[in-house]
């Protein structure tokens, strides 16, 4: 699947998915086959990590 170039609507996409659909990064990034490293590095690029616990990006 591609993903959205833009950083926050990368942000804002993959929060969706992770809030309405997945319950971590791993399951998300298997279930579309995207790279999780590079999600993680795009993100927090533009200052976000992704937190476990919540389960988002913030």
């Amino acid at each position: 699947m591609k993903l959205p170039e833009d950083p926050m609507m990368l942000y804002s996409f993959i929060n969706m998915k992770l809030r309405d659909c997945y319950s971590s990064l791993d399951a998300l990034c298997d279930d579309m086959s995207v790279d999780k490293a590079e999600i993680i590095r795009r993100l927090k690029a533009v200052g976000f990590e992704y937190s476990p616990e919540r389960n988002r990006f913030w």
